[in-house]
């Protein structure tokens, strides 16, 4: 079953609320980064790897590099779709392709790239991607050719 949500494209549902709003009721730009980051979270919840257990063994997760591309602001109780698609992968790194789009019409709102890396939870420095989320980026990555700009720098 959690390869099924994989292959058919990951998008996780929010609603705007108060909270992620200024005054006059858009998102605040850094809210999108919390969307991202949640359907990041989720979509290796439902690949089945969880990650409580790597803080166990002494691993992080961090952003090193994000771009991202504002269209359309988001508004107070709007519905979103985001998702989050793994693109390409490294011994300490993994990038991924995401996008928020407004549920009711599929409008894209934002898109960005983000590579979060591997750490040591008590240093802070690299680390290799443990072998479950390895083997996960594996099955869900496209071949080299197709990956991001991001990935060849």
């Amino acid at each position: 079953m959690a390869d099924q949500a994989v292959e058919a494209g990951f998008e996780l549902p929010v609603r705007v609320y108060i909270e992620d709003t200024d005054a006059g009721g858009i998102v605040f730009h850094a809210k999108y980064l919390h969307y991202m980051e949640r359907a990041r979270t989720e979509w290796v919840r439902s690949c089945g790897v969880g990650l409580r257990a790597g803080l166990a063994d002494n691993i992080s997760y961090v952003v090193q590099r994000l771009s991202i591309h504002y269209s359309v602001a988001a508004k107070l109780d709007d519905e979103l779709l985001v998702t989050a698609e793994p693109v390409a992968f490294g011994r300490v790194w993994m990038d991924f392709r995401q996008r928020v789009s407004r549920a009711a019409d599929r409008k894209l709102l934002c898109d960005g790239e983000v590579r979060v890396a591997c750490v040591a939870l008590d240093t802070g420095r690299p680390r290799r991607l443990p072998n479950n989320m390895q083997e996960l980026l594996a099955r869900n990555v496209q071949p080299p050719e197709t990956t991001n700009r991001m990935s060849q720098e």
